[in-house]
């Protein structure tokens, strides 16, 4: 019997890198997990299938007027057909956009385009699903290392993650009295296409210098943190950054 058997999780971005692995982690524990991307995340469904788990894939845009409500949406319309229960036990805010830029390149229109993604939709996700996140579930959103140390060719996606750090802490607050935990999780670098310079063996080699295990993060790594913080073993633990970066830049 799984940890989660009997409960619906929600995963944005779960076609590739760390929310593929995030899903396949949750259908393992029992949960039915419904994966939202902008691309068809048809192997994710497919894996998580042959493995015996349950998933159905939902395909939308993030950063676009009425992402959130169409999520939402595209959500109920898929879910009476896998499960007699409505709404949603687990949230994991996962999708986003890498922005390797220094202040000086980064134009209005690179700005909207990250914020939209990795801080308004999550903010709205939410917003458009507290009527629909059952009582003593969980919210578990993505933040990053980047919002720890200074990255400045980094410095729209750090701002925009580090929205997401205040945006958990906050939202704990608020939902504590539905007994609903948010917590966060802050990856390192990760072996995952969002990074496509790390295809690059002397870079990837610097970048797998900076975990004390000298090894680059993999999605499973973080997948099973998350995995906790939907369990009820985090029953107590609630507006936490969580730092799954492999012990990176403790020296500095």
């Amino acid at each position: 019997m799984g940890t989660l058997d009997g409960r619906t999780a929600l995963v944005t971005g779960g076609a590739r890198g760390i929310g593929r692995g995030i899903a396949l982690r949750l259908a393992r524990d029992g949960a039915l997990v419904a994966v939202f991307d902008r691309d068809p995340a048809k192997e994710t469904v497919a894996e998580i299938e042959e493995a015996g788990g349950r998933a159905f894939a939902i395909q939308g845009e993030l950063g676009v007027p009425g992402d959130a409500r169409n999520l939402w949406s595209a959500f109920e319309e898929r879910i009476g057909e896998h499960t007699d229960r409505e709404g949603v036990d687990i949230l994991v805010n996962n999708a986003a956009v890498a922005a390797y830029a220094h202040i000086h390149e980064v134009s209005e229109e690179l700005y909207d385009q990250v914020f939209a993604v990795n801080a308004k939709a999550p903010f709205f996700i939410v917003k458009e699903g507290l009527s629909r996140l059952r009582d003593g579930g969980r919210i578990i959103n993505l933040s990053s290392g980047v919002t720890k140390v200074a990255m400045p060719d980094l410095i729209a996606y750090s701002a925009a993650k580090g929205s997401i750090d205040v945006l958990t802490l906050t939202l704990a607050q608020e939902l504590g009295s539905r007994g609903i935990t948010v917590n966060a999780v802050a990856p390192g670098t990760v072996d995952t296409p969002i990074h496509p310079w790390i295809k690059d063996e002397e870079r990837r080699t610097l970048a797998a210098g900076y975990s004390v295990f000298g090894r680059l993060g993999q999605p499973a790594d973080i997948a099973d943190v998350v995995g906790f913080l939907a369990s009820d073993d985090s029953r107590w633990v609630t507006g936490q950054v969580i730092d799954v970066s492999g012990g990176s830049a403790l020296a500095v």
